[in-house]
């Protein structure tokens, strides 16, 4: 294991990590200049598009440093906070990383985010600036204090901050040179481990995709033995017994090998077509029989379930495309672990899923990758988090308004810590938003040169439009992470919308009581632009346990019976037929029932 380097890139987004690792398989030859194309390493279209990366990739690479051959094997990771736990992730299956800072942006906050979080694992960090090919002149006073910068959060030498550009390859060689003399090869997890049996396999499972021949593929890091086609193996967490179809590594596309051993990442394919059976985090083993310990025993640690934050339920455009969806899902749940879902059901738009996110981006991420890969169109509902209830010293759990009892005695809203880096004169522009959000318990202090913002806020503030705004308040040079904290006890209120009498399931949203009647009246005058006028007129109505609080009226269509004067027609006629269309609209009225067509619903929760 001496010669085995395992490492990841971490930055904040759109630092050029993709762009690093690019020049990375370049140097070792690991892709063919032929076949070499811009983010190698991102295989999404979506990834390709946006410039972002969205899921970790895992690849070796083999370096020859002076006589000695090695092997690397690299995981670059996504950057937006979302994708916070794939991050955490890839931590968990190396011994060091590059934290990589944009020369152009600085420290940022998820920079400090992803460094806080490498250090908590333990892991060697390696510092680089990057995109110095923007600077004409190397000695740049702002590169200087850039590298005094990131020197002082890693606590080390700036001259040991390396300089590189990920463009034109400038001083990459350098940085792996780096990688290979610093970051300290895998330990020999049979040498503390308070399991002494022989011949023991386990291997962590880091991430999965589904193969149609292969089935269910489990990338992994092995942490003790080896790994072979046809050994047995048990899943920790699911006790699923099955041999191994086959082993190999990523260069970058899965090539098959005769084993895998310890300290080496590399993936294990299952055969198993449950998806239910292979879970992200788990451990694979292999223990020879027969054996007494419980498999969940042998677990590896540290890793944590996901926890979604931001819950939209989602509905197939064509009904007939109920079991496409589920299938899109299934596989997107294998290598995305931290989506939650379950069935769901709408009276205008049928079945469907509500899934768990783990913000915004997440969602959005999804949705185009299910329309994309899978070719399943649909209809979202609006994003919404999860509120505890308590009634009577019982808790309970929902994620949707419409599931809100109608008795309780609290109702807790969840809140998250935020980190918002900012330029010192804009710090008057994020504070102008303390209000508008709710943001609480507010703190700053000086993060070499920018200030870094601490506080509280409630996570449905979050998930609403604050990213946008925060980012026009501060003309884009704000960044932010954030994580989950508590729940606290809240002062919201549900909003349900009627149309005629009748609730529209899927419309009603909660909100804080001092803005309430505000954003009422925006879905009452919403749905009176948006649905059409019926034979009857229509009251449309928000109410708050009853109570209306915003009200629009849609009149009823009105049928011209022509100018009865003109030819000598008699005005009495005219009244007579506008007295019986009264009456029938009056008749309409009390009987009529609104039926809003999907596409109408659609532009409804749109926001």
């Amino acid at each position: 294991m001496e010669t085995i380097r395992n490492f990841c890139i971490i930055a904040h987004i759109d630092h050029g990590k993709s762009t690093l690792a690019d020049r990375l398989l370049e140097i070792t030859g690991t892709v063919e200049s032929r076949r070499m194309h811009a983010q190698y390493l991102d295989q999404l279209d979506l990834e390709q598009e946006r410039g972002i990366t969205i899921k970790m990739a895992p690849v070796r690479m083999s370096y020859t440093l002076g006589p000695i051959p090695y092997t690397l094997n690299l995981i670059d990771t996504p950057g937006h906070s979302d994708f916070a736990y794939e991050v955490s992730r890839s931590l968990n299956a190396v011994e060091g990383g590059i934290l990589l800072v944009d020369a152009t942006q600085g420290i940022q906050a998820q920079t400090l985010s992803n460094f806080r979080a490498a250090k908590a694992a333990g892991l060697t960090l390696i510092g680089a600036i990057n995109k110095i090919d923007l600077f004409k002149d190397r000695n740049d006073h702002a590169l200087a204090e850039l590298q005094k910068e990131v020197a002082e959060l890693l606590g080390i030498r700036p001259e040991d901050i390396f300089m590189v550009s990920g463009k034109t390859g400038e001083g990459v060689r350098e940085l792996l040179d780096a990688v290979i003399r610093l970051v300290p090869p895998p330990k020999d997890a049979n040498a503390n481990s308070k399991f002494q049996i022989s011949n023991l396999g386990r291997a962590l499972i880091f991430d999965s995709f589904y193969d149609d021949h292969k089935g269910i593929v489990a990338s992994v890091r092995v942490f003790e033995g080896a790994f072979e086609r046809e050994d047995p193996i048990v899943l920790a967490a699911t006790g699923a017994e099955v041999k191994i179809k086959e082993v190999g590594y990523f260069s970058p596309q899965p090539k098959a090998a005769q084993s895998i051993k310890k300290g080496e990442i590399g993936y294990v394919a299952t055969g198993i077509k449950d998806t239910s059976k292979v879970k992200i985090g788990d451990t694979v083993l292999m223990i020879p029989k027969p054996y007494t310990l419980d498999p969940q025993t042998l677990a590896l640690p540290g890793y944590r379930e996901p926890n979604p934050v931001v819950f939209v339920s989602f509905y197939p455009e064509d009904a007939d495309d109920y079991e496409n969806l589920k299938r899109g899902l299934e596989k997107l749940h294998l290598n995305d672990s931290s989506l939650h879902i379950e069935p769901d059901q709408n009276e205008i738009l049928g079945r469907g899923f509500k899934v768990g996110f783990l913000g915004k981006l997440h969602f959005e991420i999804t949705a185009e990758r299910l329309e994309r890969e899978f070719d399943a169109r649909v209809v979202s509902t609006f994003p919404s988090v999860v509120y505890k209830i308590v009634n009577k010293g019982k808790e309970e759990f929902i994620t949707k308004p419409e599931d809100l009892p109608n008795e309780y005695d609290e109702i807790w809203e969840p809140l998250v810590r935020i980190n918002i880096l900012v330029p010192s004169n804009y710090l008057a522009s994020v504070l102008s938003l303390q209000n508008k959000f709710r943001i609480e318990d507010l703190t700053t202090k000086t993060v070499v040169n920018s200030i870094d913002i601490e506080a509280i806020m409630p996570l449905s503030e979050l998930v609403s439009d604050f990213d946008d705004q925060l980012k026009s308040a501060t003309s884009g040079y704000a960044s932010f992470s954030y994580e989950f904290l508590d729940y606290r006890k809240a002062d919201v209120v549900k909003v349900d919308n009627f149309v005629a009498s009748e609730i529209i399931p899927g419309l009603s949203r909660f909100f804080p009581r001092e803005s309430v009647e505000r954003e009422a009246r925006k879905m009452v005058e919403k749905l009176k632009i948006t649905l059409p006028k019926q034979q009857f007129p229509q009251a449309l109505q928000a109410k708050i346990s009853g109570k209306v609080i915003a009200r629009e009226d849609i009149p009823a269509m009105r049928k011209e019976l022509g100018n009865f004067g003109k030819n000598g027609g008699d005005r009495t006629r005219k009244m007579k037929l506008w007295q019986k269309q009264k009456k029938g609209k009056e008749k309409l009225k009390a009987m009529g029932k609104v039926r809003i067509a999907p596409e109408i619903f659609k532009e409804l929760i749109k926001k």
